[in-house]
């Protein structure tokens, strides 16, 4: 990361030494740019900012007269998790990974797929529906400008999710009156159920079950066996709720539209390698998780599609109630709504349930 500044140090000695290649320095520059994330790196997508987004912004960057110098605050270093925005709101850091599914209000387009549950399970579909949406849909892009935040691409997605509990789960009986840890607006996906929902994230989960706080929680595989959460919730259930657009990565806009040209060009050049590298890392990461579990003493079963059904159906109409509230804020939630569960049908997904809006 010093490289950087030891090389520019090196030009300006050459520019002492001769006339024209003073000319071509004198507007060198070295940016000082701090990344965030609140998660720390053993989770994928701040493994692929690190080994992947900066790389590739300072690849192209190359030959130009401008460098940077990183700062990569991460693991709650500068900011905990869900708590990104507000760093960059405050000028603490110029680009960062924000998790939307944190800020259900603030970015409640990019909630989409966490109301329209039992989707899609294959994250690539996930991830490119959202981000086309983004460009297609003024709105969806003006929830992260109000924030002073430019999107970048790069978005990171969850796979499929999935219930890890202490107790075994074969129906939705099995959950009456149980505790379940849930990550923001996932808390829904228990309405109806007869369970508890108990709002979390990947830092409290494991205690939470420990110590009775939580029965379980619902989860993706990657990250449960990170955090070994088969240590404490060996029953692990493939409810199949679907992949999950969790985010992405942006700049702090009032920065980002100061920058030059080729600046702004090699920050999207580095989302587009992100996005890439984490689609590549993701499904070997995934097969590794669920041979984690089942070597930690797992025990891992399907819900039947029956049951899948069941649950479907017995959730309140999720889309309806959030769209109309948006709504009546006078924002274009049907459209959203509308346009995410086409996109998804149209490349063969078949819903247990149909979540359009009216």
């Amino acid at each position: 990361m010093k490289y950087t500044k030891l090389l520019a140090s090196g030009l300006m000695s050459a520019a002492m030494l001769s006339a024209p290649v003073s000319l071509s320095v004198a507007h060198a520059e070295t940016l000082d740019v701090t990344a965030v994330a609140g998660h720390p790196p053993v989770f994928l997508w701040v493994k692929t900012m690190s080994e992947s987004f900066i790389p590739a912004v300072n690849a192209a960057l190359e030959g130009t007269d401008t460098s940077i110098d990183w700062t990569e605050a991460y693991g709650g270093t500068l900011a905990k998790v869900g708590g990104e925005l507000e760093a960059m709101e405050d000028g603490l850091a110029q680009v960062g990974i924000v998790a939307s599914l944190f800020e259900p209000s603030l970015l409640s387009f990019q909630n989409v797929t966490y109301v329209t549950p039992f989707g899609p399970t294959d994250v690539n579909l996930v991830l490119n529906t959202v981000d086309q949406m983004t460009d297609d849909i003024p709105a969806m892009r003006k929830l992260w400008e109000d924030l002073d935040l430019e999107y970048l691409g790069g978005g990171f997605g969850l796979e499929d999710y999935l219930m890890m509990t202490s107790f075994p789960v074969t129906s939705m009986a099995d959950l009456k009156g149980r505790k379940i840890n849930a990550p923001g607006p996932a808390v829904n996906w228990l309405d109806g159920t007869g369970a508890v929902g108990v709002a979390g994230d990947l830092t409290t989960y494991y205690n939470d079950i420990k110590t009775g706080v939580a029965d379980g929680v619902i989860v993706f595989p990657t990250a449960a066996a990170a955090a070994k959460l088969f240590e404490v919730a060996p029953y692990v259930t493939r409810v199949h709720f679907g992949a999950q657009y969790a985010g992405g990565i942006v700049a702090k806009k009032s920065w980002f539209d100061e920058q030059s040209p080729e600046v702004q060009a090699a920050f999207r050049t580095g989302a587009d390698a992100f996005a890439k590298d984490y689609a590549a890392g993701l499904e070997g990461r995934v097969t590794g998780a669920f041979a984690a579990m089942t070597e930690g003493g797992a025990t891992i079963t399907e819900l039947s599609d029956e049951a899948r059904l069941e649950w479907a159906n017995a959730l309140p109409n999720l889309t309806q109630n959030w769209a109309d509230a948006l709504e009546a804020k006078g924002l274009p939630a049907n459209e959203v709504v509308n346009t995410y569960v086409r996109h998804i049908q149209e490349a063969g997904v078949t819903l247990p349930r149909d979540w359009s809006v009216k």
